[in-house]
């Protein structure tokens, strides 16, 4: 595939605020995928293209926050091998199934976990330790794994998903996203090796916007360390918000 420049440049602008935003609440998708498709590549080359940008900056938040001491690797270790798994068996169903049979779900969902943080003011401003029964541990594992699964399919708003599953383990907000960055990367990742077994990543496009995401990436994991878990929380319900309201307009008048 040929490249044009003008697309070029405008992927790399809509790349560098896409990951600024992900860097901070996730949502990043919201900008990037649709970009990726409006220069005309197909949607599973596009959601391909897509992780390959994606994870080259999820890799620098996770650094970012890690090096801020935000990532606890040894309490999230154990989960990572199931989003991974999780990851893979999505973007090889993106072969097989249309991704945008999940969109009504994910509204749902998303409007879900908007309204429970609108309510729930206090939610995620001090860390709480959370004993688990091995019930719970296998519920959450499960939900994690699922979210990897939809990450590899589809991918839009998946941050935001991982970060309300660590609130609910008792994360405050920047904790929770970094570990989400964690969790993040590891899902692009395994979709992405899945997608260049599969010959679907155009790297003309991916490499170029995803070396400009590293910038945005340092600079929104900064923003969100200097801002703190207030101001997480307030873009965090913006950008659930956002997603709500621009899938809901692609699903129901487009």
């Amino acid at each position: 595939m040929d490249i044009d420049l003008l697309s070029l440049a405008i992927l790399l602008v809509l790349g560098f605020i896409a990951s600024f935003l992900n860097a901070i609440v996730g949502g990043g998708g919201l900008i990037s995928l649709p970009a990726f498709m409006a220069v005309g590549l197909p949607p599973s080359t596009a959601i391909a293209t897509n992780k390959l940008a994606n994870t080259i900056s999820n890799g620098t938040s996770m650094l970012t926050f890690l090096r801020a001491g935000k990532v606890d690797l040894k309490k999230i270790g154990q989960i990572i091998p199931f989003i991974f798994i999780g990851s893979l068996i999505g973007a090889y169903t993106v072969h097989l199934v249309s991704p945008t049979i999940l969109k009504p779900l994910m509204i749902v969902m998303l409007v879900l976990v908007t309204t429970y943080t609108v309510f729930k003011k206090d939610w995620g401003q001090q860390p709480e330790e959370r004993i688990l029964t091995a019930t719970k541990k296998i519920a959450f594992i499960s939900a994690f794994a699922v979210i990897g699964f939809y990450d590899g399919f589809f991918g839009p708003g998946t941050g935001s998903f991982f970060i309300f599953i660590l609130l609910m383990l008792g994360n405050d907000f920047l904790q929770a996203a970094g570990n989400a960055k964690a969790f993040n990367f590891t899902s692009n990742l395994a979709a992405l090796i899945m997608f260049l077994l599969l010959g679907e990543v155009n790297f003309l496009y991916g490499l170029p916007v995803g070396f400009v995401m590293i910038f945005g990436a340092i600079l929104g994991s900064k923003f969100a360390l200097k801002r703190g878990t207030k101001m997480m929380r307030f873009i965090f319900i913006i950008m659930t918000c956002t997603l709500i309201l621009k899938n809901a307009w692609d699903y129901f008048i487009q």
